[in-house]
């Protein structure tokens, strides 16, 4: 892979690197430029009989190669519906489906070898996916079996083999082209327009299962249930940091305010690593990537970590006692408060 450099495009105020050049040796020469010959295929993950919103994401991605798009679909129990849903998403012109219970649960182990079959069956040139915790683990698989370089969590399509990615949190883009034979590429799930779910028209097409059984098997998923917004598609999200001191605090300033904004709650690392906030909440490099309408950040201080998971949102808006912290830097609209004073009342005021 070659990387052009790139200067940094990020807000204003953010430490930013000016420009990277990198340089990865490759001893393939399948090089391969924009033209309708590429043919795509798109893994789609479901759950409960619905698309995933990062592979409408990814879908919308892939359809900037040219050429056809066809998807994979996988699974046993919910699948009906989910292949029904797949073959209306604008683009595709043919869903394959493989039924069987080992890809219920969508483990790497035995699909990473079936994308391989279909990969190599139709001659696919590329290869999507969202960059979930899923397609991140099954996609990575699939390139070593195809022998391939993985190009992960895109942001741009420049052309059918130029790709742009962020690097360093965020804090420089990264133009990567790949002379890959087949570029196996996940998507960032806030990078594109989510793909319509209604007028396409694809075929359906029948898949056998193929040699491939996982090395671990499911014992039980655990959700837990909320009235409100899923975080990783919300339009609006309420987000705690370490400033709130303790869980039950969270439950005082930043739920009410969230519940009022009609939000999501998210939290810092810092909050999640001290136990204010659950796992699933954490938002930032190393939790979930966002962009919503609205995020208000109340005692976040603004490390880079937690800018890269946020800095896309249409509106940000920042409460913190500390007039220097670096998330006033980024902010559209920055209150200098106390957050223990300020976020009751602009609570009472929402209201």
């Amino acid at each position: 892979m070659l990387a052009r450099p790139l200067t940094a495009g990020l807000r204003a105020g953010i430490p930013s690197i000016a420009s990277a050049t990198l340089k990865q040796s490759s001893t393939r020469t399948f090089a391969t430029s924009r033209s309708l010959l590429a043919q795509t295929l798109l893994v789609l993950e479901h759950k409960k009989g619905t698309i995933a919103a990062g592979s409408l994401v990814a879908a919308t991605a892939a359809s900037k190669i040219g050429g056809d798009v066809d998807a994979l679909i996988v699974g046993n129990s919910d699948l009906d519906p989910a292949v029904e849903a797949a073959t209306k998403i604008s683009g595709l012109k043919k869903v394959h489906v493989a039924k069987d219970a080992k890809y219920d649960h969508l483990f790497a182990e035995p699909l990473a070898p079936l994308i391989k079959s279909v990969v190599e069956k139709g001659n696919y040139t590329h290869v999507f996916a969202g960059h979930s915790a899923i397609g991140r683990d099954v996609m990575a698989r699939a390139s070593a079996l195809l022998d391939v370089s993985q190009i992960s969590d895109i942001i741009a399509v420049e052309s059918e083999d130029t790709f742009q990615r962020p690097i360093y949190a965020g804090n420089a883009l990264l133009t990567v082209k790949s002379n890959d034979k087949v570029k196996v590429i996940t998507v960032r799930g806030t990078a594109f327009e989510k793909a319509a779910t209604d007028g396409g028209n694809g075929e359906k097409a029948e898949v056998a299962a193929v040699d491939g059984s996982a090395p671990t098997s499911f014992i039980e998923e655990k959700i837990n249930q909320s009235s409100r917004p899923d975080l990783a598609t919300a339009p609006r999200v309420v987000s705690g940091g370490r400033a709130l001191k303790s869980g039950e605090n969270f439950v005082t300033y930043i739920e009410p305010l969230a519940d009022a904004l009609k939000a999501a709650v998210g939290a810092s690392r810092a909050a999640v690593d001290a136990g204010y906030a659950d796992n699933a909440l954490q938002v930032g490099q190393t939790g979930k990537i966002i962009a919503p309408e609205l995020y208000v950040a109340v005692g976040i201080s603004g490390a880079i970590q937690h800018l890269a998971g946020m800095k896309d949102s249409k509106t940000i808006v920042a409460i913190n006692k500390d007039a220097d912290a670096p998330i006033f830097q980024i902010a559209d609209l920055g209150l200098v408060a106390d957050l223990y004073d300020a976020v009751p009342e602009l609570t009472e005021k929402v209201k």
